[in-house]
């Protein structure tokens, strides 16, 4: 059997542990702009961060909501609508992908896997915490004195 009309990397793992990974790898990119991995997973989170980068620039509630949902994460989802997508600025390619030798003990490529352009996130608002206002100590109510019969 031809392992036609099939896309992307197993990883050797199930489906549901495979997704959690890519999710886990773009959420880690997308919070720390670049990171270190194998090759194959830099390659395949490409794939992936390229859309959702895209989806982003377009903006949009819709999208908003579909960048979270695949995330799994509000805050990074945010982060990448809010902060990176506008700092971005050529129209695809966003992600580079170098090789950085092999690792140690199993002799896997490594790569490093960056945005192309530099992307300032100092420029992320951090939600200011609100003070909420002091409550009132409220006086306890005498107990009723019950009448016996």
């Amino acid at each position: 059997m031809h392992r036609h009309s099939y896309k992307g990397r197993k990883f050797g793992r199930e489906t549901d542990q495979r997704l959690a990974l890519m999710r886990s790898l773009m959420s880690a990119l997308i919070e720390n702009q670049s990171i270190t991995t194998t090759l194959a997973r830099a390659k395949e989170i490409r794939r992936e961060t390229e859309k959702l980068v895209t989806m982003a620039k377009k903006g949009g509630l819709s999208n908003r909501r579909l960048i979270i949902a695949r995330l799994n994460s509000v805050s990074d989802g945010n982060l990448l609508v809010d902060v990176v997508a506008p700092q971005v600025k050529r129209n695809s390619g966003y992600l580079r992908i170098e090789r950085s030798g092999y690792r140690k003990g199993d002799n896997a490529e490594m790569a490093t896997i960056s945005f192309v352009d530099e992307i300032d996130y100092s420029k992320a608002q951090k939600p200011a915490k609100e003070e909420k206002p002091a409550k009132k100590p409220v006086a306890k109510k005498p107990a009723a004195k019950k009448e016996g019969k």
